[in-house]
């Protein structure tokens, strides 16, 4: 069983497309997929065709009122559940300020649940916060959607800081297991230094066990495809609107990567002792584009 967080902290990356695209192409293939959508914009609730303004149980309630994830999980696809998302998500922030361990409340309700499942997709905000918190406190493995610009570039360094943070403070299983490059062109000369950068990087980190020192940069590179584009409109997977364009090829490669890759082993979920002192801050990694 693996729980996968997709984040960045920078918006438009294709980070609720991938997360979409990815569990639908698992699903295919017979795992039990359950996608979380945290984000209070509800992308990921209507890419699959829910109407995130019904009066239906959402993420909000698992949150802010306790109730058990297998109530509040709606079946979307075969062998796919939805923890769906709606405007009253953002309140959940607001509410859960003064409660004790508000961090880990997903965590907790995942380790709760009895229904039985492959993997679970947590598709974060584009932003730091306490849904954001969540969704990391309760992953495992962390998934980086990166678009080649200088601008997502910039934003990856300030992501790993704080992913660092919450593996100090939060969540000490929390591990970076992969990257990926969405909305790809290799025929420009960007893309390219950007992929080398990123790699150079992460060969040479030398901050003592940070979480993305197994990292694995996947060889799939998801194409710009217009398809990719149009599919949420119609409340569809890439799959079902267009099974044989690139992005389809693209994402069903990606997937059988995430599942060829082994599983982070289980850690325990019981938070990690908290420190006689601070740890020092550690410096943020920074990565500059090649000129």
């Amino acid at each position: 069983m693996r729980i996968i967080a997709l984040t960045n902290q920078k918006g438009g990356v294709g980070k609720t497309t991938s997360t979409v695209n990815i569990a639908a192409a698992l699903a295919a293939k017979g795992r039990k997929v359950i996608l979380m959508d945290l984000d209070p914009q509800a992308h990921l609730t209507t890419f699959l065709g829910q109407d995130p303004t019904q009066n239906q149980a959402s993420a909000f309630e698992v949150l802010a009122r306790s109730m058990p994830l297998a109530e509040a999980l709606r079946p979307v696809r075969s062998h796919m559940l939805l923890l769906a998302s709606g405007l009253d998500l953002a309140a959940a922030e607001v509410e859960l300020v003064s409660v004790v361990g508000r961090e880990t409340i997903l965590r907790d309700a995942i380790t709760k649940s009895p229904v039985e499942y492959d993997y679970i997709f947590i598709d974060c905000p584009p932003s730091l916060g306490l849904l954001t918190l969540n969704a990391l406190g309760a992953a495992k493995e962390v998934f980086i959607p990166l678009q080649p610009h200088f601008l997502s570039l910039q934003g990856l360094s300030q992501l790993l800081e704080t992913l660092l943070l919450v593996h100090t403070r939060v969540n000490p299983a929390l591990k970076v297991t992969g990257l990926f490059y969405c909305m790809f062109d290799g025929r420009t000369s960007l893309s390219n230094e950007i992929v080398n950068d990123v790699q150079a990087f992460f060969s040479h980190s030398q901050i003592p066990n940070c979480p993305w020192k197994d990292i694995k940069i996947f060889e799939t590179r998801i194409r710009r495809n217009i398809k990719l584009a149009e599919s949420p409109s119609h409340g569809q997977t890439i799959f079902e609107y267009e099974n044989f364009c690139h992005g389809a090829e693209d994402y069903r490669m990606l997937a059988e990567e995430v599942e060829a890759m082994a599983a982070v082993p289980p850690a325990s979920d019981s938070p990690a002792p908290a420190p006689s002192q601070p740890p020092p801050p550690a410096d943020p990694p920074v990565i500059y584009p090649a000129t």
